[in-house]
């Protein structure tokens, strides 16, 4: 099965749902690519969206930390006032996205609580990009709210932002909650789309702190075991980063790389999806063109090889007190939900019922893994039930 998310385009292949089918495998491909990492669904960014949505700007700059450059995100102070406050981070890459009722900054308001906030998290081979329209959809509709979107690592920006290993779920979750330490933000929603979803589970595993109670997970369309794979004839990250590990660090066409891909038996799409990750290397003047991967493919191997060993069912059938676990699971999905994971959820939503805490099964009709290109307003409506209390 497989999952992707782009991250200047805004499709993806959901974060990883399951190993390939053992009778599917792409033909292997000459020296002309490059890496890439693994899948999770993404938005259409349209150039058109606008929302009249009066939050803090967000624009991109660089700064040299530690000899290394890290991406960091330059975000207005409260509305009204003159001039951006810098905010940046050596954890991870991220955007903060706020609702027009929202008056408050990391830097300026530091004695004040945070507003409310969702965090979003992508799957394998995805970016915080992949989130950015939908973000922006739910700061309109919920003024109050600010909404947390974050590279993780080995992915988009945070990639350039050196890791230790293992690159695991638990690694990946332990981020997440350092930045939000980092950023004084007490999250209320955590909402994470395939392999992201696994991670915001881990979140819940590893700490009482920074999260807050209650808080609301959602995990979209991934089981909180094992993964199983997708059927003949669809794509599978792991074969889609094996395939782009054969591949060369520089590539001088993006069209080259697509038809490669689709040479293999990748879908259009993936591959459209993929070359989205590709950065020009090219000089203004340069006739030539160049383009590298910004991806470290190596970290998101392992992260994905974590995705499918890692086993979570503890949280869902022993939920802590205050901690509401919603599963997504799309009608068309990619992923095999097996009868026994369903029945396992069902069972869950009784007992955390009886200890003050929640557990509750989804389906989102007319959609596959890519759940926010397939049918976003249903999602939409789904995930609006996180936010209703606190709406103004």
């Amino acid at each position: 099965m497989s999952l992707i998310s782009n991250c200047s385009t805004s499709y993806a292949i959901g974060a990883c749902a399951g190993a390939a089918a053992s009778n599917w495998r792409p033909k292997f491909l000459s020296n002309s690519l490059i890496n890439t990492n693994a899948i999770s669904p993404v938005l259409r960014l349209s150039q058109n969206d606008k929302f009249n949505v009066s939050r803090l700007p967000l624009c991109r700059s660089y700064c040299i930390v530690k000899d290394r450059t890290i991406s960091m995100a330059l975000v207005g102070g409260a509305l009204g006032q003159k001039g951006d406050v810098s905010t940046s981070s050596s954890t991870l890459a991220y955007d903060l996205i706020q609702g027009a009722l929202v008056r408050w900054s990391s830097v300026m308001d530091r004695f004040l609580p945070a507003p409310p906030t969702a965090v979003f998290l992508h799957g394998i081979l995805g970016c915080r990009k992949n989130w950015g329209t939908f973000a922006r959809r739910l700061a309109q509709e919920f003024p109050t709210w600010q909404f947390l979107l974050v590279d993780m690592r080995c992915h988009g920006d945070s990639a350039s932002i050196k890791k230790r290993g293992p690159h695991t779920v638990q690694s990946a979750a332990l981020d997440v909650l350092k930045l939000v330490r980092e950023l004084r933000i007490t999250p209320r929603v955590l909402v994470g789309h395939s392999f992201g979803g696994k991670v915001a589970l881990s979140m819940v595993d590893q700490a009482a702190k920074p999260l807050a109670r209650p808080v609301k997970v959602w995990s979209l369309d991934a089981t909180p075991g094992k993964v199983r794979a997708g059927g003949d004839g669809e794509d599978h990250p792991a074969e889609l980063i094996s395939f782009l590990s054969t591949l060369p660090k520089e590539v001088s066409s993006k069209r080259d790389v697509v038809k490669a891909l689709i040479d293999q038996g990748f879908s259009n799409d993936v591959a459209q999806w993929v070359v989205t990750n590709l950065r020009s290397t090219s000089s203004v003047d340069s006739k030539l063109s160049s383009f590298r991967w910004v991806f470290d493919l190596t970290g998101i191997a392992e992260m994905y090889r974590s995705y499918e060993g890692t086993n979570l069912w503890k949280i869902v059938e022993d939920v802590p007190s205050g901690v509401h676990v919603n599963f997504l699971k799309a009608e068309r999905s990619l992923h095999r939900w097996a009868l026994e994971d369903l029945q396992r959820i069902h069972a869950a939503e009784e007992l955390a019922a009886e200890e003050g805490a929640g557990v509750k099964m989804h389906v989102l009709e007319d959609a596959g893994h890519w759940i926010h290109a397939d049918n976003p307003d249903g999602l939409f409506r789904i995930l609006s039930s996180s936010f209703q209390e606190s709406k103004s």
